[in-house]
C-alpha cells in the first residue's frame, strides 16, 4: 500500500533485488539526521517486510528512540481518560475502513460504514449505511499475501500501489460530510472510528475537530513485548523499535500524498518529516480485536489502548447443515477447521496440501 517513489532517498535501482536500503546521499537539511540514521538500520527485504540488526547499530537504534519520547508527550493520558467518562450525546459517527471483509464485518454499529465499492451490498443488508470509499481490496490484498506486508517488493508494483493508496486519500473527506448516496439525508461526522490503513483518517479528524478512535485487528500500538507484524527483529530488545521504524517508513511513503490532501481538501498547512510524529497511532484510543487469551495486552500500553475480543457476525445463526454432513461430524473425534481470513493465498492448492500433511 506504500509509495516507495515518494519516499526521497530510495535507491529504485535496487527495488527489484534481494532487499534495498535508503540512500543517505538524498538526505534532505529537513529531518536529514534522523531520517540518515534510518537509512542505516533498515532494509527493506525483498517480500517487503522490514528488517534491522540493532546489534550493530546501537547509537542509531537510540536516536531513533528519541521519537518515541516525542511521541509519548504528544498528549497527556490521564485528560484524556476523563473526557472518556463524561456522557456521551447521540453522535453521527463515520467509520473508515480499508482492507478486505475480515476487517470489514468487524464494524456492526448503527452509523455509516465507508468502505470499498464491492462491500456496498454486505454492508447495508445489515442495516448499516454505506459510502465508497476508493481502492480495490481484492487488487491490496493479493499484493499483501505476495509481499507479507505493505512495502512493494517490485519496481512494477509502485505504480499500481500509489494509484489504490491515493484512491484511498482522496475519498476519505467525502465520507465523513457527504450526503448518504441513496436518501440524499444530510451526514457530518462527529466522531470517526477508522483502522491504520485508512491513511488520512487523523487527518481529517483534524480538520473537522472531532474525535477519532482507531480500532485493529493486528498490533500497531508500539510494546516491548513482541515487534510490528510486518518487522523481522532478531533481538527482543528492539522490538519497541520495529514499530518506530515501521511508522517512519510509512509516513515518508505517504507524506507527499497526504500534504496535498491537507492543503487542497482540508485546508491544513502540510506536514514536515518529523513533525509532531503523524506517522504514529499511540497517542490516540484504541482497541485490537482479539481475545485476550490469545495474546494479553501488553504492560507498557496505556489505559488509552485495549484488547477487546474478537467480533463476530452471525450470518449463519439459521444455518442448518445437511443431515449427511450432520452425521459426519457426530462420528469419531472432533475435526479440525483451518482457516485464513479473508485474505488470499498465492498457490492455494499447494499451502492446502501442506497443512492437510501437517495435521
Amino acid at each position: 500500500m506504500l509509495d516507495l517513489v515518494a519516499m526521497e532517498g530510495v535507491r529504485i535501482e535496487e527495488l527489484g533485488k534481494k532487499e534495498h536500503v535508503f540512500s543517505p546521499e538524498a538526505v534532505t537539511a529537513e529531518g536529514g539526521s534522523k531520517k540518515k540514521v534510518t537509512s542505516n538500520l533498515v532494509k527493506i527485504q525483498h517480500d517487503g517486510t522490514v528488517e534491522f540488526d540493532v546489534a550493530h547499530n546501537t547509537p542509531v537504534a537510540s536516536e531513533l528512540l528519541e521519537l518515541d519520547v516525542l511521541d509519548a508527550t504528544s498528549g497527556d493520558t490521564e485528560d484524556a481518560i476523563a473526557e472518556f467518562n463524561k456522557p456521551v450525546p447521540r453522535l453521527k459517527i463515520a467509520m473508515l475502513v480499508v482492507g478486505t471483509r475480515g476487517d470489514v464485518q468487524e464494524f456492526g454499529h448503527h452509523v455509516r460504514l465507508a468502505t470499498h465499492a464491492n462491500f456496498r451490498t454486505f454492508v447495508q443488508s445489515a442495516g448499516v449505511e454505506f459510502y465508497p470509499l476508493g481502492g480495490d481490496p481484492r487488487i491490496m490484498a493479493g499484493y499483501m499475501a505476495k509481499n507479507k506486508g505493505f512495502l512493494p517488493s517490485g519496481p512494477t508494483e509502485i505504480s499500481i500501489q500509489r494509484k489504490q493508496l491515493k484512491e484511498i486519500i482522496d475519498s476519505l473527506l467525502s465520507a465523513c460530510i457527504e450526503p448518504d448516496l441513496d436518501s440524499g439525508a444530510p451526514f457530518k461526522a462527529e466522531a470517526i472510528i477508522a483502522n491504520p490503513p485508512a491513511y488520512g483518517h487523523m487527518h481529517v479528524a483534524e480538520a473537522l475537530g472531532v474525535p477519532l478512535h482507531i480500532f485493529f485487528t493486528m498490533p500497531w500500538t508500539p510494546t516491548h513485548e513482541f515487534p510490528h507484524p510486518l518487522a523481522r527483529v532478531p533481538q527482543s530488545a528492539a522490538y519497541r523499535l520495529s514499530y518506530l521504524v515501521v511508522d517512519l517508513i510509512m509516513w515518508w511513503a505517504i507524506r507527499g500524498f497526504i500534504n496535498e490532501f491537507r492543503k487542497r481538501k482540508l485546508k491544513l498547512s502540510p506536514i514536515a518529516y518529523f513533525s509532531t510524529y503523524h506517522g504514529s497511532i499511540s497517542h490516540l484510543p484504541t482497541g485490537y480485536m482479539w481475545s485476550p487469551h490469545l495474546v494479553p495486552k501488553p504492560s507498557d500500553w496505556s489505559a488509552l489502548v485495549d484488547v477487546v475480543g474478537f467480533c463476530f457476525l452471525d450470518l449463519g445463526i439459521n444455518y442448518h447443515p445437511q443431515q449427511e454432513f450432520a452425521d459426519w461430524l457426530k462420528q469419531g473425534p472432533k475435526p479440525i477447521y483451518i482457516g485464513f481470513g479473508s485474505m488470499p493465498l498465492e498457490d492455494a492448492k499447494r499451502r492446502t496440501h501442506c497443512h492437510i500433511g501437517g495435521t
